[in-house]
């Protein structure tokens, strides 16, 4: 979902939308149970699959929002089966509910957005550099809070507007309090303070994933370092990934940001998955 200030900056332009939401989904579907848009006579925001479905429960909301017969002048359903009649091939069914806003479903559809960003996994990125900037880019479209840590405060000017960022003289200091299930991606100007902030992450028995920036001939400097005089053991230095995003020839920022936000993304789901089962 998009930024909290997107949905504010929407439901500010949209003083008629419609809430659609996935009221049940059986089998295989695009989306799962919870996943809601916004759709206004104009615009939407938000998605619950794409495809054929999608089309269908836009089409249905705008009709709603037109004023429709009287039965669906508040609220419609649609139960769709995802086969070759609509073009998809999922195989399963969805139950999609299309609820005209008031102020209540509003208010409810913002304290649901806010809920949702509040439970987002915390991506910490220790550089604004190059790669920093490219990263915060491609952080920016995901389900993440996203972090940029930085000593020099020119290295953050242009960040994407749904990005944090955080000067510090001190950046190692800001993985201390850092929530479990952190993702620590560190790629400063700097090789020392690099290896003071991998020490640090890697401390965090609890983080969903470690990355720095580098080759193979930094990460064996890095391990030299760790195990002789950073008092770090094999089985910690195990978790860190170096270098982030694999061994990909083309080192373009861009490219780097790509391979590397996936790479993220993946570990904060596994760690996700893996906090569920524990907890189910």
């Amino acid at each position: 979902m998009a930024s909290l200030s997107a949905l504010r900056a929407f439901l500010a332009a949209a003083p008629d939308a419609a809430l659609v939401e996935v009221a049940e989904a059986l089998g295989s579907t695009p989306r799962e149970t919870g996943a809601w848009m916004l759709v206004s006579p104009d615009r939407i925001f938000g998605t619950i699959g794409g495809g054929q479905l999608e089309f269908m429960a836009i089409d249905r909301a705008r009709t709603l929002l037109a004023g429709g017969t009287a039965s669906e002048a508040e609220a419609a359903t649609l139960d769709v089966p995802l086969g070759p009649e609509i073009g998809q091939c999922c195989g399963g069914r969805v139950l999609v509910s299309v609820r005209r806003l008031d102020e209540a479903l509003r208010a409810d559809v913002l304290r649901r957005a806010e809920r949702e960003a509040a439970e987002q996994p915390t991506v910490l990125v220790f550089g604004g550099g190059h790669v920093g900037h490219a990263l915060a880019s491609a952080l920016s479209l995901l389900p993440v809070r996203v972090v940029i840590v930085e000593t020099r405060a020119d290295a953050l000017d242009d960040m994407p507007e749904a990005v944090e960022t955080r000067l510090t003289a001190v950046p190692e200091e800001v993985v201390r309090p850092a929530p479990a299930g952190t993702a620590y991606v560190v790629l400063t100007h700097d090789h020392a303070l690099d290896f003071l902030i991998v020490a640090e992450a890697l401390g965090r028995a609890d983080a969903a994933y470690v990355g720095m920036i580098g080759s193979k001939t930094k990460r064996a400097t890095f391990r030299s370092w760790y195990l002789k005089t950073a008092g770090g053991d094999e089985a910690s230095l195990a978790r860190l990934v170096s270098p982030i995003g694999g061994e990909v020839k083309d080192k373009r920022p861009a490219v780097i940001a790509a391979l590397a936000a996936a790479e993220i993304v993946t570990a904060l789901a596994k760690a996700g998955a893996n906090q569920q089962t524990e907890t189910a």
